[in-house]
C-alpha cells in the first residue's frame, strides 16, 4: 500500500537532494581542476639537461678527432687522459700508520676493561648487600 507523503517531507527530500548534487557538482569541478592541471604540468618546458665539464670536454676531443678521420690528418687526438704515476705510501708511512692503529685499540680496549670493572665493582657490592640482607 503506498505511503502519502506529506508537502513537508516532500520539500524536505527535495532540499536534502539539492544538497547532494551541489557537492557532487563540486567535487567534478575539483576533478576537472586536477585534470586541466596536468595537462598543463604536461606541456610545460622540460629543464634543460645539465652537462659536466668532464662529459664536455670528452664530446670535443670525440669531435675533434672524427673531423681528423674525416679530413684525413695523420695525427690522432687521444681521448685518454695522460697517465698519472700511482701513488704509493712508504714503508715508514705504513708503519707509522700501523703503530698509531695498535695505539688507539689499545686504548679501546682499557677503556672497555675499565667500564667492565666498574660494572663487576658495583654488581659485587649489590650482591654483598644483597648476601648481607
Amino acid at each position: 500500500m503506498p505511503q502519502k507523503l506529506s508537502p513537508d517531507i516532500i520539500t524536505a527530500a527535495i532540499a536534502g537532494f539539492e544538497a547532494q548534487k551541489q557537492h557532487i557538482d563540486s567535487k567534478i569541478a575539483e576533478l576537472r581542476t586536477m585534470l586541466d592541471n596536468r595537462h598543463a604540468a604536461a606541456e610545460a618546458p622540460k629543464r634543460k639537461r645539465r652537462i659536466s665539464t668532464v662529459s664536455r670536454r670528452r664530446m670535443v676531443l670525440a669531435q675533434k678527432k672524427r673531423w681528423a678521420a674525416i679530413k684525413g690528418r695523420s695525427q690522432a687526438i687521444s681521448l685518454a687522459r695522460p697517465e698519472l704515476a700511482k701513488r704509493r705510501i712508504s714503508e715508514e708511512g705504513m708503519k707509522r700508520i700501523i703503530a698509531a692503529t695498535k695505539q688507539r685499540w689499545a686504548l679501546k680496549r682499557a677503556e672497555e676493561a675499565k667500564a667492565k670493572r666498574a660494572v663487576a665493582k658495583r654488581t659485587g657490592a649489590r650482591n654483598a648487600m644483597l648476601r648481607a640482607a
